[in-house]
This record gives structure tokens, C-alpha cells and sequence, in this order.
């Protein structure tokens, strides 16, 4: 293409001074050329290509960076396997689909594991019998092809942001012989968090199309269950904040409230009283992000909310499984919806996190919350809200955390066009209750990616995904797209 436009220009200026009839229309003949040839060039680009070229030239870091960042508390190690050939070499078959909030025996993991798989979502479950589950686990690990890696949310976060090469990162979390031989070396893990066994988590992955009976998944996901008592109580949580003061980081990043899921009700509420002061006694000058996961107990969420965990915080990370848990666990908008039918609606998305930042967050001066920030992601699209006066560059930020989306699902450092594809709404309402942002709508195109608009005193920042065609792993996807976006995040 290149060539044949250069020639058109040497032959054009060549005309342009041998012949003075030339010398008007030839350079308007080449301009419109010139401008035909980049249309057409612009349109035989794939629309994954001119979407990654996009991202990569509007994100940048922010005019102030972290340096130093704390992570804890929940780390183990993953096994990941085949879910269906796992559980077809425990003897089981498919048959009836439930959602046990809490896994009991091996046919409660073989109906929910059923449930999700069928709706293509994460989730993850505690499962209550240790001797069980120690035998299931040795299955799970000599299984063939399975593999091990570094797990856990917090682990994962501080693994992502510790490859940026520019930060010290502490993890504090429950460190066992085979989770340190797999951590990075760079991550610091202090004495108090190394352990002589390690906490495992069995990682149930299936494809895109994969069938197991009449079961079809839709998408590519994984079904997570362990028995971590170490996590599920957050035990290292006292040791992260009895280290900051050595530490001195700007930059908490927690996880691991929906570990204790599993406890019984009075441990768990006493629990989660003593995590809720000490993060409050997190000095205010470090800013504080809690990344949600996979909960069923509305119960449960209700405390974490009453308790104030999510106003003593500065940002949340969180999927569309644990936003609409919490508008149904609050009688938030769209509550009444059981669950998301295919990608969630944008419209419907921003009223819950709109309500979710007004009802919790720090929306006037009067309000005792820190809560500034929220990161919503799916696997079609990203979706960030901050009150604003409080944070910067969120353009790069949810740009910069769907790029990699992209790429670690396909296990490339990079985008590769040619092994994603575009799957995201690209024209959208902002809203299903605000009537004047409900007859708006909002188009985005793979040139002009990030589409941002207000709400109040709120601003919101969405971008499409590019989904892996065939994924290589999609655990720790939600860990990695957190910790990028924060990456790319600055406090004002």
C-alpha cells in the first residue's frame, strides 16, 4: 500500500513541475489520494488491532506513582485443572445444578460446579470437610496437566504489581514452602507470614463451548473451592498492619473478606468487628483498596456493610456477580434481578455503582467515609466511577486494566490481535433510572475507546475488552486487572 502511494507521489510532483497545467490539480488529485489510501488502509485493520493501537497510545502513568505497596492477606496455591476430567476421575456425572452456598460432600461440588458452568461465571465456595477435601486435593494434584501456581487474590495482586518493576511490594499472607518457592523474588514477605504448610485451592477450569452431559458453557471460567482455615480467618491481617509503620507504603491493597464466608456466624461477625478497627487504624495519609470476590451470604454482606468496611476504604475492584450481590444484599437498584442474563447492562451497571458511592461513598464533606473509588469488571467490558477530587488519570487506568485482560488470558505480554475478538456493546444508555442519562446514548469505537461522562459530583470511565478466543488461564484474571488499574491510578 505504502509503495504504491509513494509512487503516486513522486509521479504527482514530477507532473507538478513538467507541466504548469498540473500545477493546481495535481497536488489536490494527490491529497485526495493520499487521504482515500489511508481510509481504506484504516479500514482493512482488524478492529481488535485498531483498538489495541488505541490503548497503547493514550495510556500513560500518572504524574505521581506508588513505590511502596503493602498486599494482603489471603495467598495460597493454586492447582489448576481440568474441571470436567476431575470430576469424571472422582467418579461423578452430570446430573442436577444447585448453588450450595457452602460445599458438604462430593455431589454438592458436582451440582454447583454444574450450576456456574452452565451459566459460564466464576464462583467460588468453601468446602467444609477437611479429610474430603485433602483427598480430593491429591486427586486434583496428580491429575494430568495439572499445574500449580501462585494463588490467592492478594498474592496475585502483589505479583502483578511487583512484574511493573518499579514498586516494593509486601505481601503478607500465609506462606507455605511451595507458594514461596513460587513467588517472585522481589516480593518481600516478612518472618511472621512464613508457614510449614501451605493453604491449596483447587482451581476448576473449563472452555468456551466445552459440554460435560447436556451442560454447555458459554464462556471460558473456573469454579474455585478450598478448606484454608489460615485465610479464612485473616489471620495475617495483624501482621500487615504491624508492619507498616517499617513498610511505609502508599498504597494498601486488601482481599480475603469472602474467605471467612465459611465460619459460623458468631466467629465470623467477631471476626470481621476486629478486620473492620484495624483497617480504620490504617493511617489516612495511605490510601486503601479491598478487592471483593465470589460471596452468597446475603447475611454476611449485609455485616461487611454494616460494620462500615466499605467506608473505611478508599477503592474497590469487584465483577458483576458481587455488584449485583450487593445492591440485592442493600435493596439497591436492580435488586430484584436474580442474576445477569448474558454481559450486564451498562445502564443498569452504573445506577448500582452510582448508588453504591452516593449510599457509602464520600459524595460531600459531611459524610464519614473514604470510600472515593469504585473498578467494575466483565468479561466485555470495564467500568470505572470516582467522586471526583480525588483521583486521577482513570482514563489510562480502565484502559490499562482491559488491555491486560486481553492479553494475560491469551498468556501473551502483550495484545495479539489475532487471538481476540470484540465482543463488547460499543453503544450503550448510561442509565435505566436517571431519566435524562436513560435518553442519552453513548457509542465507542476502536479509535476512541474510553467513553466518560457525569453524574453529580461522579464521573464514569468505560472501555471495551478484548475476550481471548482460547484462553490459557482466566484465574487471577480479575487480581491482575485490579492491580493495573491501579498502577495507572493517582491520588490528588
Amino acid at each position: 500500500m505504502w509503495r504504491v502511494a509513494a509512487g503516486v507521489v513522486l509521479l504527482a510532483v514530477g507532473l507538478f513541475f513538467i507541466h504548469p497545467s498540473c500545477r493546481l490539480e495535481g497536488p489536490q488529485v494527490l491529497i485526495r489520494f493520499l487521504s482515500q489510501s489511508l481510509v481504506r488502509s484504516s479500514a482493512e485493520q482488524p478492529l481488535e488491532q485498531l483498538l489495541a493501537e488505541a490503548w497503547d497510545s493514550m495510556i500513560i502513568p500518572p504524574n505521581v506513582g506508588w513505590s511502596r505497596v503493602a498486599v494482603g492477606v489471603n495467598a495460597c496455591v493454586d492447582v489448576v485443572v481440568c474441571g470436567v476430567g476431575l470430576l469424571q476421575a472422582l467418579g461423578l456425572v452430570p446430573g442436577t445444578q444447585v448453588d450450595h452456598d457452602t460445599l458438604q460432600s462430593q455431589e454438592d461440588l458436582r451440582e454447583t460446579f454444574s450450576y456456574f458452568m452452565e451459566k459460564g461465571v466464576a464462583a467460588e465456595r468453601f468446602f467444609a470437610d477437611k479429610e474430603l477435601f485433602k483427598n480430593i486435593a491429591a486427586a486434583a494434584s496428580q491429575y494430568p496437566g495439572a499445574k500449580h501456581f501462585v494463588g490467592g487474590n492478594a498474592a496475585l495482586i502483589g505479583q502483578k504489581l511487583g512484574s511493573s518493576g518499579n514498586l516494593s511490594v509486601l505481601l503478607c499472607g500465609p506462606v507455605g514452602p511451595k507458594l514461596h518457592e513460587l513467588l517472585d523474588d522481589q516480593i518481600i514477605v516478612p518472618p511472621e507470614s512464613l508457614q510449614d504448610m501451605d493453604e491449596f485451592h483447587l482451581i476448576l477450569e473449563y472452555h468456551a463451548g466445552e459440554s460435560w452431559g447436556e451442560i454447555y458453557a458459554p464462556n471460558a471460567n473456573r469454579f474455585i473451592f478450598s478448606h484454608d482455615t489460615s485465610n479464612a480467618e485473616m489471620k495475617m491481617l495483624e501482621t500487615l498492619v504491624l508492619n507498616l509503620k517499617e513498610f511505609k507504603p502508599e498504597l494498601i491493597v486488601l482481599s480475603g473478606l469472602h474467605m471467612m464466608e465459611g465460619q459460623e456466624e458468631e466467629e465470623r461477625d467477631r471476626r470481621l468487628l476486629e478486620v473492620a478497627e484495624l483497617i480504620s487504624k490504617i493511617p489516612n495519609e495511605i490510601s486503601v483498596h479491598l478487592e471483593l470476590a465470589s460471596m452468597t451470604d446475603t447475611d454476611y454482606m449485609n455485616a461487611i456493610v454494616e460494620q462500615q468496611v466499605l467506608t473505611i476504604v478508599n477503592s474497590i475492584g469487584l465483577n458483576e456477580q458481587e455488584l449485583l450481590f450487593i445492591s440485592q444484599a442493600g435493596s439497591g437498584p436492580h435488586s430484584t434481578q436474580e442474576f445477569w442474563n448474558g454481559a450486564p447492562d451498562v445502564g443498569m451497571v452504573s445506577d448500582i455503582i452510582f448508588w453504591l458511592l452516593k449510599e457509602y461513598g464520600q459524595t460531600d464533606q459531611t459524610k464519614e467515609s473514604d470510600l472515593t473509588r469504585i473498578h467494575f469488571h466483565t468479561l466485555t467490558y470495564h467500568m470505572i466511577a470516582v467522586i471526583n477530587g480525588h483521583w486521577s488519570n482513570q482514563n489510562s487506568s480502565v484502559a490499562a486494566g482491559a488491555r491486560v485482560a486481553g492479553s494475560q488470558a491469551c498468556g501473551t505480554d502483550t495484545i495479539d490481535p489475532t487471538k481476540v475478538v470484540l465482543k463488547s456493546p460499543m453503544q450503550f444508555v448510561l442509565s435505566q433510572m436517571d431519566k435524562t442519562l436513560k435518553a442519552k446514548k453513548m457509542t465507542l469505537s476502536p479509535t476512541n475507546p474510553v467513553g466518560v461522562w457525569h453524574r453529580e459530583n461522579i464521573s464514569f470511565f468505560i472501555t471495551p475488552v478484548m475476550v481471548c478466543i482460547d484462553p490459557v488461564r482466566t484465574v487471577g484474571l480479575g487480581d491482575s486487572i485490579s492491580a493495573e488499574g491501579l498502577l495507572y491510578s493517582g491520588r490528588l
